[in-house]
């Protein structure tokens, strides 16, 4: 996994990587509102994501996610806070987020298992 220093570098390099859909984060969907698209936590994959925290504020903290959907042709960024300024959203939309930076997250042995 790549290392980015701000948001800011993150993003452009997301976009030069072809994640060039603007994505936001509205209730139980994901939204390219450009091209009028919902995505419910079925129609897309998260590909990357990373954590960045303001070295002056540790209120301004945020997570850069790289998102595609094979069902609607496209890759975007999904910019979304976590810590103080989180979307405490229980839709399967923020659980697919929040299951997805855990589990990336833990070691093998700490992984949760099917038995």
């Amino acid at each position: 996994m790549r290392s980015y220093e701000t948001l800011v570098d993150a993003t452009n390099d997301l976009i030069k990587r072809g994640y060039t859909a603007n994505l936001s984060l509205d209730g139980d969907t994901i939204d390219d509102k450009a091209q009028d698209i919902h995505m419910s936590a079925d129609d897309f994959e998260i590909d990357e994501f990373y954590r960045f925290e303001g070295a002056s504020n540790p209120d301004d903290m945020s997570i850069i996610y790289a998102v595609s959907s094979p069902k609607y042709s496209l890759k975007g960024v999904l910019i979304n806070a976590y810590g103080t300024y989180a979307d405490n959203s229980k839709s399967a939309i923020a659980a697919k987020l929040h299951h997805h930076q855990v589990s990336n997250n833990l070691h093998r042995e700490d992984r949760p298992t099917s038995d």
